[in-house]
Formats: C-alpha cells, structure tokens, sequence
C-alpha cells in the first residue's frame, strides 16, 4: 500500500518504521518544510493518507486528501470543534474519514472501561470524578484529544456531570480535567472516583509511541477501498 505521511515529526517517524516493516512504501512525506506547498497531484500517488500534523493545518489537509479523492487517517487533535463541517463535507463528497483522538488499541479499551466504570458509578452520587492527564512538553493541545474523549463519556452517563474544564474546581457540576506536560511522556490518563472513606482510579500508561503508530497504520491498512466516516470503534467492532 501507498501512503502519505502527513506531518513528519516524531510520531509521523514512528508511522514511518511500522508502515515499512508491514511492506508499505511511504510515496509522500509532509513536513514544515512543504506543510503549504504539497499538491494534490503528489497524494494522488498514495492509496491513502495518514494525517498527524498541527491543529491549525488539520482541515486544510483533510480536504486536500478530499480533493485527491484518497481516504485519510486523522489523528490530529486540537481542532474537533469544526468536526461537523468535515464530516458533511465528506458525505458531500462521497470521500473517506477516519478520526480517533487516540489509536493505540490499549487506550480504547480504556476507553471501554471508562464508560462502564462511569455506568456503575452513577448510583453512587457519594462520589465525586475528575481527572489527571500527562503528556511530553511539545504537545500543543490541553488538555488532550484523549481526555475530552473520556470526559464527554463521563458526561453522558453522569447526571451530576454537565461540562468540564481543565483545572481544579469545587463545583459539582463541572469534571475537573488537570493537564500536565512532563519531559517526554508519551500519555498518562487517570479517572479518579473520590468520597470521603476512599477512592478508586483507572489509569492507562503509555510508555512509547508505538502503539498510537501502530493503530494509525491497522486504520490506513482496514480503511482503503471504503467510503464513508469511520473511528476506531469500527475497527474494533469488525467481524463481531
């Protein structure tokens, strides 16, 4: 398979290895260097795109993958709020969107345990959630693509629950989200339920980039040949 790297930073790099050593050809690398000059004659060569750049090229590089007619693999955060507008022009167009706020295949188990967890805890009102993300010093967005994913699902079953913000608060309404940037922490996500005998938290670990690279490339790899909107729980879902 053909792909096209878009955004050539450390976790394109780590695309890079794992989409070779799965017997792909990288026919396109998109860096800082060519991040407005790419055409789309140059995607044309790829049989699909995967898109990890900055929140503010996002939607232009989306749509040139539009454009080009080639489906493309997103998992740049930082930029959802215009999530609908991408999504109509997809169908618009008759074109092919995968988004995940984060594709390592542990992290949406996480995802699955949060969601019942926040089901079992929703009896209990004794108890209050917030939560705690980490991630290295260059991530651009706070807090996390990861952690609005797990809050908006918090939300949903949590009555109590109707927004979050990302600092400490004392207003039961609110799901406190603390964003941490240490190092070169690849992501740390921890969902604590608090009352005043205990607690008790779910945290997912990462301790590299190769399982958010990986999930991005099984994603490139299940989404060529289809039309339409798609997001991890597709690909997890498949054949059940």
């Amino acid at each position: 398979m053909n792909i096209a790297l878009i955004g050539y930073g450390k976790m394109g790099k780590e695309i890079e290895q794992i989409a070779l050593s799965r017997g792909h050809k990288i026919v396109l690398k998109v860096d800082i260097s060519n991040a407005t000059t790419y055409t789309i004659e140059e995607l044309k060569q790829a049989d699909v795109a995967i898109e990890f750049s900055v929140p503010e090229f996002a939607m232009n590089n989306i749509y040139k993958c539009f454009d080009a007619n080639i489906p493309v693999v997103v998992g740049t955060t930082g930029w959802i709020a215009k999530m609908d507008e991408v999504k109509e022009k997809c169908k618009t167009m008759n074109q092919t969107f995968f988004y995940a706020s984060n594709y390592s295949i542990g992290v949406n188990l996480f995802f699955k345990l949060n969601e019942y967890l926040s089901k079992l805890m929703s009896s209990y009102n004794n108890y209050n959630v917030a939560m705690e993300e980490i991630h290295h010093v260059h991530k651009l967005d706070s807090p996390s693509g990861t952690a609005i994913t797990l809050a908006n699902k918090i939300i949903e079953i949590n009555a109590e629950k109707k927004n979050w913000v990302n600092t400490v608060t004392e207003n039961k309404s609110e799901l406190s989200i603390v964003s941490k940037r240490i190092d070169e922490v690849p992501g740390t996500h921890t969902v604590t339920y608090s009352s005043e005998v205990d607690e008790l938290s779910i945290t997912h670990i990462a301790h590299n980039r190769k399982g958010f690279a990986l999930g991005a490339v099984i994603a490139a790899e299940w989404i060529k040949g289809k039309k339409g909107i798609y997001g991890m729980d597709d690909l997890m879902n498949q054949g059940k």
